[in-house]
């Protein structure tokens, strides 16, 4: 089998030096400056941040970090990042869990604030891959806007014209600030922003006992369920697209849908005018799950609804697993298949045999999927756990290098820089499992992956080289998951810098990816335009596979 192409010199070398300098900075007991890393985040020319040694503003970079930072971060200079509650007690004896918890919009992840101080607790080494360079680069356009608007006024045209930023870029970043959008753009005239960072903690060891204290709720929901000793098809997907495909939950809201959203989404009412009108090729059940999601996260009345849907869901063998306040931000769902309603899962699954789905012993545990190497301590507690591994899905974002927002790509290769090695797989899906509940994208299978250490961590240099070894995909999940499969169908644990042969295993093994991202392009990400409803158009046709698979699996063994 041929390994990867050997990544351009010079942009690895950039890659790596900015890596190392922040690893053994932050190994000190003391604060380090985001200032010592400017040069390395510079020197990288991250093809994220591409303007950072510009003058002018870099308003994608800036809105990418200001949604997977806390709004606090505005007022905040000092970032300690650790891995439990009891870390930061033990090292600084301070009580985080009774500071004031704060979240970002685009990134699951603990925030706590005191005062100027954010605590956030972290799952593993690339939660610091992912921060550091977010902190960094967020200072580095903070302090640009700084400058450029010292002699401008901040109402009206001229901040914005200053700012350098389109009408477009300058709405996004009001909506992401929202309320504090004057107070933060007058603190940015008035201060440069000067962040320090710690690290408490950080050893392997405490993010697999991270791992362990994630997993107690999801065991004893399952306990609860009957399905402790259950074989497990583990799924690494996200909150809603499982739980509405298998139910039909959402439809016994439709009635308080509608309404919320005729009052309150205008252009989501505009969307269901065109589909009952039929000028619209999207699917009528994709828009009721998304528009669901606004009637549970922000009715007034969302507390009763949200509890009238548990009822729901717990009456026909559904568990849903909260986040604990654990480095882990990952909520899960438990579903006992033989509670099931047959009649209630989504009709673009396929005919479901009662009888069969009655007779099933198995569970689905589906995860809101993680960031990075959190995916290996994820997925290895859970088999550590499990009485049986039956399959593991792998669906979530990606940056592609060949295709288009909103396009799947099914990997039959995976590269993880975290451990060099190269999975060769034989994965359960391809195209044709797909693109039939596909209307505005395309299904490619045969892809190549390459699980990359972070969102920032790549220059066009980087893309090049694995682009010329036909890698397409570039992700963060899939590799440390492969890391994981690799231990649960082997005798010792996973190798480094190994080409690895996965066709033979003994539980079924699928990845599925859709494109949040074009790097090549320079286009807007996903997580700073916003997840629109067209969006949802290749999560459910993945979310429709994986669920037909698994029914499909069961179907085959009870026969």
């Amino acid at each position: 089998m041929e390994s990867p192409p050997k990544v351009g010199w010079t942009g690895r070398h950039a890659v790596e030096l900015y890596v190392r300098t922040y690893t053994t900075m932050l190994q000190s007991s003391g604060d380090i400056k985001a200032e010592s890393l400017v040069q390395a985040h510079l020197g990288m020319g991250s093809v994220l941040h591409p303007l950072a040694a510009e003058p002018q503003s870099d308003m994608g970079a800036l809105l990418y970090a200001v949604r997977r930072l806390p709004d606090a971060i505005g007022r905040c200079r000092h970032v300690v990042m650790g891995q439990s509650p009891q870390g930061f007690r033990a090292v600084l004896g301070a009580d985080i869990l009774s500071w004031k918890a704060v979240k970002a919009p685009a990134r699951r992840r603990r925030w706590y604030q005191d005062g100027t101080t954010l605590a956030v607790l972290i799952a593993s080494n690339s939660d610091i891959d992912d921060l550091v360079p977010t902190l960094v680069a967020y200072q580095i356009e903070w302090n640009k806007l700084h400058v450029a608007l010292q002699d401008v006024e901040l109402a009206g045209e001229q901040a914005r014209s200053a700012a350098g930023a389109s009408e477009d870029d300058w709405r996004r970043l009001h909506d992401a600030w929202g309320e504090s959008f004057d107070e933060t753009l007058a603190l940015i005239k008035r201060e440069e922003c000067k962040i320090v960072m710690r690290l408490v903690g950080g050893s392997h060891l405490g993010y697999a006992r991270n791992a362990s204290r994630w997993w107690l709720p999801i065991a004893a929901a399952m306990d609860e369920l009957g399905v402790r000793d259950a074989p497990v098809y583990f799924v690494s997907s996200n909150a809603h697209s499982l739980i509405n495909v298998l139910t039909n939950v959402a439809r016994q809201f439709d009635t308080e849908i509608r309404d919320w959203i005729r009052r309150n989404h205008p252009e989501l009412d505009e969307e269901r005018r065109k589909l009952e009108a039929g000028s619209s090729r999207a699917s009528p059940d994709n828009w009721l799950y998304y528009s669901a999601r606004h009637l549970f996260d922000t009715h007034p009345d969302r507390e009763r609804q949200r509890q009238r849907r548990s009822e729901m869901e717990a009456a026909i063998g559904i568990r849903h697993v909260p986040a604990r306040r654990t480095g882990v931000d990952s909520a899960a769902q438990v579903f006992k298949l033989s509670q099931l309603d047959p009649s209630a899962i989504d009709p673009r699954v396929g005919r479901v045999d009662e009888q069969k789905l009655r007779a099933s012993g198995a569970c689905i545990l589906n995860v809101d999927y993680p960031l990075g190497m959190a995916a290996y301590h994820i997925l290895r507690q859970v088999a550590e756990q499990a009485a049986w591994i039956a399959g593991v899905y792998v669906l979530g974002k990606a940056a592609t290098l060949n295709a288009d927002v909103g396009d799947v790509m099914i990997p039959n290769v995976v590269h993880n820089e975290h451990s060099g090695n190269t999975y060769w797989l034989d994965n359960c899906f391809a195209a044709d499992d797909v693109q039939p509940n596909l209307v505005y994208g395309s299904a490619l299978d045969n892809q190549r992956a390459v699980a990359v250490r972070g969102t920032f961590l790549q220059n066009r240099d980087y893309l090049d080289f694995y682009y010329q070894g036909r890698y397409t995909v570039v992700e963060m999940e899939a590799g440390p998951y492969l890391d994981a499969c690799y231990e649960i169908a082997q005798p010792d644990r996973y190798p480094i810098g190994e080409s690895v042969n996965m066709a033979r295993i003994t539980f079924d093994l699928g990845i599925v990816h859709y494109a949040s991202d074009t790097p090549y392009t320079q286009a807007r990400t996903l997580g700073a335009r916003g997840l629109s409803y067209r969006g949802m158009d290749s999560t459910y046709a993945s979310a429709i596979a994986v669920a037909r698979r698994i029914l499909q699996r069961e179907d085959a063994l009870l026969s």
